[in-house]
């Protein structure tokens, strides 16, 4: 079934709605692939934050016009599955992850605002921890230092109460 002009500028609309807002686009090959297969897989995209659609080629060739994922125009050929994320890594480890367990699925390009990236740059990125995952680094990495500050500080009295009780058990045992 076709779309008319106006479905059509809807997809487009919905796409660079998406686009304004995304890190990075993961595109991949989805032939042969079963429809509970593609069901898992939409779940899994939807839990990660993930945009996650089967798309015409020409309409996203449309909505990615004069945008930072312009340079990904000539690697849409054929069926291809469409993930895009806030996450610069989300979209990518949701599709290598699933391209593991499923070899019908074909990781062909993906972009990050001015850079494309094949299958081999989009296995790397999707091996990078995520957002979530670097910033509860850098809050343990900062509290770190301030936690072992109160230790040295809450150190001092203790060590001097234990001195006490050292020399009051010292003075009952003579």
């Amino acid at each position: 079934m076709s779309l008319n002009r106006n479905e059509k500028q809807v997809v487009i609309d919905e796409i660079s709605a998406q686009l304004s807002e995304a890190q990075s686009i993961v595109v991949a090959e989805y032939r042969g692939i079963d429809v509970a297969s593609v069901t898992v897989l939409r779940k899994k995209a939807r839990e990660s934050g993930v945009y996650l659609r089967v798309l015409k080629n020409t309409l996203v060739t449309r909505a990615i016009k004069d945008t930072n994922f312009q340079q990904l125009e000539d690697k849409l050929v054929g069926p291809l599955i469409y993930a895009i994320s806030k996450d610069p890594v989300a979209a990518a480890k949701v599709l290598s992850s699933f391209a593991k367990e499923n070899d019908k699925i074909v990781l062909k390009a993906g972009a990050l605002p001015g850079s494309v990236l094949d299958s081999n740059g989009i296995k790397q990125l999707a091996t990078m921890p995520s957002r979530e995952e670097l910033l509860s680094k850098l809050m343990g990495t900062m509290q770190a230092p301030i936690a072992k500050f109160v230790r040295t500080l809450n150190e001092v009295p203790t060590k001097f109460v234990r001195g006490l009780a050292a020399v009051r058990d010292q003075k009952e045992a003579a």
